[in-house]
């Protein structure tokens, strides 16, 4: 993290000096970037020239009152706050006033890393993501003391950089890190009751919901130790709050040593003999002759289109009060998740062979789609409601009748974790979209995303969830309550 970051300020114009306590780690670092410049070079990325003034701009510092004349010192130690509360205090003493001091730390409390400092006022979170000249974000954090001239000054710094900024508030897990929570939490849970395989919740959070990795993919890459070190300390740091509770999932495999890619095992088996784990994909089931679908609604919109040309005879049915978004064959209702599992909503609605899809972000481009259905629905009928999704393109994946299904209920826990960071100050909505769009590449921020879905539908599949599950983990933020009754939006100009 530290080569890269050099690497971003040297290519940028800035002389950069280099110091770790290890020698040979700076020596390493510096050759390591230079090798970088000499690639981009050859790759046409860089011209020569310029490659070779961003490298003569690299050097190493022998000590560290060296940095004396730094404008700005950006310290990437390890994640412990006496050491870095030490490394700072001595910093303090060498350089100018106006100087200044950014930690990039990811998990620690910057107000907390400040408290040792004699001008606390000035040091500033700048927390770059891995690795650090590819990624665009850049989470620009202040703490309890931080002097807004200083936060403003690192925030340009940033963007002149290349980087996109966003200010955020020092809170445990600040944006990303909070906000992404659901995104492992709802898997590892589904999981855990047995709703699928790893393999078929990865790929119909890629192939339906749009994300570029799977969440079970994505713990093995960054390593479940790593991952599980910081849902701990997300969770211990809010005090328990169930909403972070880790799994006892990711405790056994840390426990058994399957720790993802660089174990060579997590939940996929990594390596050059390993096997591809297969999503569960249904067979081909009948094709149907005859469906019915309502004039709106997106999974029935993209049902008329994707089945055009089928041969199958497309019937428009009239508005229902009990679900806006739906398709009937035969005796067969297909609808949208709302939260509630498919056994409650047959009972409630009385429709006995019921099959619920999950959310797609778009059903029209969708390749994969996951269903579940009622314990009332016999074999027919759901071989019915597959064969439709079948004949529409859609690869079908059955998951055991758990609520909100995968896409739908992850979305919505994304959305609920946004909406509360900035209920809280954390970050505007603006940034916090920006920040999950720049910093783990989701294909729309949450409150985007919750904006296009519509709050009311994200309030009603969090409160069926909740009212599943019980307890708080699926308590719905008070912002999404007050713009559901006041009928505006997350993107609208009253958060601005």
């Amino acid at each position: 993290m530290g080569a890269g970051i050099a690497q971003v300020a040297a290519a940028s114009g800035h002389p950069v000096l280099l110091y770790d306590t290890r020698t040979e780690a700076v020596s390493t670092a510096i050759q390591s970037v230079r090798q970088t410049f000499q690639k981009l070079c050859s790759k046409g990325n860089h011209s020569a020239e310029s490659a070779e003034k961003a490298s003569a701009r690299l050097r190493a510092a022998t000590n560290l009152q060296e940095v004396s004349g730094a404008g700005i010192v950006i310290e990437f130690v390890v994640e412990d706050l006496e050491v870095k509360q030490q490394l700072f205090r001595e910093v303090e003493k060498i350089v100018d006033e106006d100087c200044l001091l950014a930690t990039n730390t990811s998990s620690l409390s910057v107000s907390a890393i400040a408290a040792a400092l004699r001008a606390p006022q000035r040091l500033v979170g700048m927390h770059f993501f891995n690795p650090a000249p590819l990624m665009e974000l850049v989470e620009v954090i202040g703490g309890v003391a931080t002097d807004q001239q200083f936060l403003a000054a690192v925030y340009a710094t940033a963007a002149a950089w290349g980087k996109t900024p966003v200010y955020a508030k020092s809170t445990p897990g600040v944006i990303v890190n909070r906000v992404a929570r659901p995104f492992y939490g709802e898997a590892l849970l589904l999981l855990t009751e047995q709703a699928a395989s790893p393999a078929t919740i990865d790929a119909v959070m890629r192939e339906s919901g749009g994300f570029r990795m799977g969440p079970f993919e994505l713990m093995d890459l960054v390593g479940l130790d790593v991952g599980f070190a910081v849902s701990q300390s997300i969770f211990n740091a809010y005090f328990g709050d169930p909403r972070y509770r880790p799994s006892p999932i990711q405790q056994e495999m840390v426990r058994a040593g399957y720790l993802g890619r660089k174990a060579g095992r997590g939940f996929y088996e990594h390596g050059e003999d390993a096997r591809l784990a297969q999503p569960s994909t249904e067979p081909p089931a009948p094709k149907p002759n005859r469906v019915v679908v309502p004039s709106e609604g997106r999974l029935a919109g993209a049902l008329t289109k994707r089945l055009a040309g089928t041969g199958a005879e497309i019937v428009s049915g009239r508005p229902r009060n009990d679900c806006a978004d739906w398709a009937e064959v035969g005796d067969t209702m297909i609808a949208v998740t709302d939260g509630r599992s498919a056994t409650q909503r047959a009972r409630e609605t009385e429709h006995r062979n019921l099959v619920l899809a999950d959310l797609a972000l778009d059903y029209t481009k969708a390749t994969r789609i996951a269903v579940t259905a009622a314990s009332t629905c016999d074999e027919h009928a759901y071989l019915s409601a597959a064969g439709l999704l079948q004949a529409a393109g859609f690869a079908v994946s059955h998951l055991k009748d758990v609520p909100g299904i995968g896409v739908m209920r992850t979305v919505a826990m994304l959305a609920n974790e946004a909406a509360d960071a900035v209920n809280q100050g954390v970050a505007t909505a603006a940034d916090v979209d920006m920040a999950m769009r720049k910093g783990v590449n989701y294909p729309l921020g949450p409150l985007e995303w919750a904006d296009e879905l519509g709050l009311e539908i994200v309030q009603t599949v969090l409160m069926h969830i909740g009212a599943h599950y019980g307890g708080e983990r699926y308590r719905i933020s008070p912002l999404i309550r007050q713009l559901v009754w006041s009928g505006n939006k997350f993107h609208g100009p009253h958060l601005q």
